[in-house]
Order: structure tokens, then sequence, then C-alpha cells
């Protein structure tokens, strides 16, 4: 056997719906999931749009027969849910019994619920229902509760690499299998929306209050998101044994850093331009041989413009189809790598490249343009990019199986 790293199962909440069917459904009918916030509680809530699921956290609780939200963030509520699609789809004992590895990714741990209790947190009080939140500000919170609520006692880790977060948690999955450490590894990552990272973007300026253009000329800034994704990965050859689905195959990856600027990638786009260029020598490919790239596309300016130099130079000789999703879902911070990996692998198994929506007018920067419409062809290896604050950078490849 070749001793490929494969996946197997996946879950995934997002603005688009819970579960598969409704974000394949919101993709294929051009369905953007950006709104008002509803969940969130804004002064700011008729001036944003965000990618906000749409369900209170008592609605998800009750989705995990949870007898109430209490004590839960939503961030955690977000991450069970996402994963319980997975382990529905797999024979839960198959998990518990095998040397498992669970990889979850997080940037902003409960500040969703933190920040409500914030007068509570700076006063005298000894008692309250703020006490119960004290400690969720750490991104490992929801890894707690992953392993806790599902009963498994995996090895696990906990990833906070800024937007490239789950995508670094794919990459540790795998090299902890390869590494015999694991035999299967669930990695992926969530997020919540709150005021903390919402007005953090915006004293940015980093935020469109309409709907994102990416690589779009006049692109203003991106729309946050929530949501969380998870997949299972194992060798090749233990899906075969027995019997599981192969949805695709990590072929190639690649993480790299910038080391240029604290929110900034280099201009020319040579940290993209090297972590794609590495992931697709780890897959054996060339860049000919990439039929679409899911781009980070943040519609931010600096970001669209060295992305978009780094995919002209890479691919100069293909007939490349790139575009970004993130219209469809706002950017998911820590679970947009594994939720746009998701996209990536049903790009693989539909045969077709994703329309970046609102994209109207070419950058000056480059002269490719993203894919404005479906582009359905045979797609046999798909590049999908996360690149993140402090030069964060993550190329993944999936390959048909």
């Amino acid at each position: 056997m070749s001793g490929r790293i494969v996946i197997t199962s996946t879950g995934i909440v997002s603005a688009l719906g819970v579960g598969t069917s409704a974000n394949q459904k919101a993709l294929k009918d051009k369905k953007a999931g950006l709104r008002h916030p509803a969940i969130l509680q804004t002064k700011h809530a008729d001036e944003f749009i965000v990618g906000e699921v749409l369900h209170s956290n008592e609605e998800l609780a009750s989705m995990l027969n949870l007898p109430s939200a209490a004590a839960y963030t939503r961030t955690t509520l977000l991450a069970l849910i996402a994963m319980q699609e997975l382990m529905n789809e797999e024979n839960q004992a198959l998990l518990k019994d095998t040397k498992l590895a669970l990889v979850n990714a997080n940037t902003v741990g409960g500040m969703c619920s933190v920040e409500d209790y914030y007068l509570e947190f700076i006063s005298d009080k000894e008692e309250g229902d703020f006490v119960q939140y004290i400690d969720t500000l750490d991104c490992a919170e929801s890894t707690m509760h992953l392993s806790q609520h599902f009963n498994l006692k995996p090895l696990k880790a906990t990833i906070s690499t800024a937007c490239s977060s789950s995508a670094n948690a794919i990459i540790l999955g795998a090299r902890l299998i390869q590494a015999g450490l694991a035999d299967k590894a669930v990695c992926g990552g969530c997020d919540a929306l709150s005021r903390f990272t919402l007005n953090g973007f915006h004293s940015l300026k980093n935020v469109d209050k309409d709907p994102c253009r990416p690589f779009d000329k006049d692109r203003f800034g991106l729309n946050l998101g929530e949501g969380a994704g998870y997949v299972l990965l194992e060798k090749e050859e233990d899906a075969i044994a027995r019997g599981a689905n192969v949805l695709a195959v990590l072929s190639g990856y690649s993480n790299t850093n910038d080391a240029y600027h604290p929110t900034a990638p280099s201009p020319d786009g040579d940290g993209a331009f090297n972590t794609m260029q590495q992931a697709l020598k780890k897959a054996k490919l060339q860049p000919e041989q990439i039929d679409y790239v899911n781009a980070h596309g943040t519609a931010t300016l600096n970001n669209d413009a060295a992305e978009g130099k780094a995919i002209e130079r890479l691919f100069s000789n293909a007939n490349i189809s790139f575009s970004s999703t993130k219209p469809y879902t706002g950017h998911t911070l820590a679970a947009a790598g594994v939720i746009e990996a998701i996209f990536s692998i049903w790009s693989l198994q539909n045969g077709v490249a994703y329309p970046n929506l609102n994209y109207n007018t070419p950058m000056e920067e480059i002269s490719l343009q993203p894919n404005t419409e479906f582009v359905e062809k045979e797609i046999n290896h798909c590049l999908s990019n996360s690149f993140g604050f402090g030069g964060n950078n993550v190329s993944l490849v999936f390959s048909k199986a």
C-alpha cells in the first residue's frame, strides 16, 4: 500500500446551514449566508453583515440533546454540532477503541460568552452565572468538550495560528498518523462571532459593510463568519480494510511563515507562492495538474493582491480555475481552513469549481480573474489556501482517491 492519508468522514456547520446537505445545496444555489446579525448582540447590527449560523445557543443545545446551553459557549456548541455529523457517519465504537488523535483549532476561545459577563468579571462579585465561564477563554476549552461529550480519550492538541489554524490542524493530524502516534485523527476547528472580533477587525479597517468582493478591484474588506468543521484522517490501507468510503486523499501540504508583518502578507506574494509550491512538491504534482484553487481570498486589499500575484506566478502556464468561497460563509477564522478543505473535497467529488460571488471588476495587480460561474470539469487535484495573521501560511492539496 502507498501509506497515503485519506479523508473518510466530515462534519460541518456554517452560515450556509447545519450539515453537509444544507451546505452543498446553498453552494449549488449560489445562496450566500451573509446577513445582518440576529444572534450576535451588538449595537452595530444594522451596520455590518456577517456569516452567522441562524440558530440560537438554545436551539444548538437542543440539536445535541443537551438539557440547556448553560455553561457551553457558542464556540463549543458549534464544534459539537459539526462533530456530531462526523460521529453519526462513523461507528463510534471504532473511534473509541482506536489510537485516536483529536486536533482542534480555535482563535478566541469563548470570548462570545465572556464578553457578555465582562462587567461581572471586573466586579467584586464572587457568585453568579459568570463564574462558569471564567476559564472558557482558553482555546482548548472546545477541545476538552469535544472529547468529553463524545466520550473519547484521544491524544489531544489545540492549534491557534490565526486564520490557518484548522488547516494546520489537518497537517498535524496527518503527521501524527505518519509518525505512528495515532491510527486515526479527527482534525478541524471552530469559532463563533463575537463583538471582540468584529470590533477588532473593524479597527484594522478590514471589514466591509457590504458583501465582500474577493479579488475585485473595488474590494474593501472581509465579512466575518462563524462555524465549525471536522474531518477524519486515516491511512488508506486502514480505510480500505474496514470498507470505509474514501472521500479524498490528502496528497500534499505545506506550512510556512512570511516573517514579514504581524497583520500583512509580503506584498509580492512570496509567502503564498512558497507555501503552494512546497505543497505541490510534497504531492509530487506540477502546477498544471491542479484543476482548482480554493483561494484564501479574504477581500482585503493586501491579502488578495499578494495571493493573486502568487497564484498568477505559480500557475502562469496553466489554465487555472480559482475562487474564494468566503462570500458564501464569511471569514470563519479558525474554522476557515477546514470548512474550505471540505468544500474542496466536494469539488473533487462533484467535478465543479465554485464561483467567486460579487466579483465585477478585475484587479489592477494581476491579469488572472476568478470564476464568476460554476466551472464543471474533471477535477482530480484541488489546492486549498489558508493564510493567517503573523504570516501563518498553509496550503493543502486534495486528490481523488
